[in-house]
Formats: C-alpha cells, structure tokens, sequence
C-alpha cells in the first residue's frame, strides 16, 4: 500500500451535502460530478479527498476508505492468496483500476491505482 487515496462517503442529498461541507464545514471542491452522483472535497494539501456518493445512485454504498496501490490487479491477487474476499474483481475507472472488499468486521476497504494517469 502506497498511501491513503480516498474516503467515501454516502449521503442521502447530494445537494444539501455539498452545502454543509463547502459552507458550513469549509472545505473546497475538489470536483463536482453531481449528474454521476458523486462530489469531492479537498483537505489541506493532502492529495486523498471525502468524496460524498449520492445514496440513490449508489445504494450500496459504506463509509470507504481505498488505498493506492502500485498495480490492482497485483495487489488483488496477493490479497486473495491471503484470504480477503473482493466484493467484484478489479474493474476500470477513470483513472485507473479498483478493487473492494470488507475486512472481517465489516469495514469497507479498497485498492486503487492511478495506470491511466496522463501526464
């Protein structure tokens, strides 16, 4: 594990939890993807961010925490030879792949890297 990537968050009004975060909190948007349900707040200088995950389009969804990773579907496989059952196989995203799983006690966990990283 590289270093802390995200946190995940489910709310039940996108739009009311922006408002509470940005005004009442004061964090800054990192960026707004409302339409595919999720907002993103930065946190000092710190690269990871809370990213808020609308409820209705994401039913799902557990406070998360993902960790970078230097390659998922690497560190996928050595996970499951350690026991840990994934919630799906590694999928892709916009910046790369992911995987989720939870820990014995129901904590939600997940690896992440950044392979379509362009720049």
């Amino acid at each position: 594990m590289k270093n802390y990537d995200n946190f995940f968050l489910g709310v039940k009004d996108l739009k009311a939890a922006k408002m509470y975060y940005e005004n009442v909190v004061g964090l800054p948007v990192k960026f707004d993807f409302s339409s595919k349900g999720m907002i993103a707040f930065k946190v000092g200088e710190e690269e990871p961010a809370i990213i808020l995950k609308d409820e209705k389009m994401f039913p799902e969804i557990k406070p998360t925490i993902w960790f970078e990773v230097e390659n998922v579907k690497k560190e996928y496989e050595r996970l499951k030879g350690n026991g840990v059952k994934f919630l799906s196989k590694p999928f892709e995203i916009f910046t790369g792949m992911v995987a989720e799983f939870e820990d014995p006690f129901g904590n939600r966990l997940g690896i992440t890297d950044y392979t379509k990283r362009v720049g």
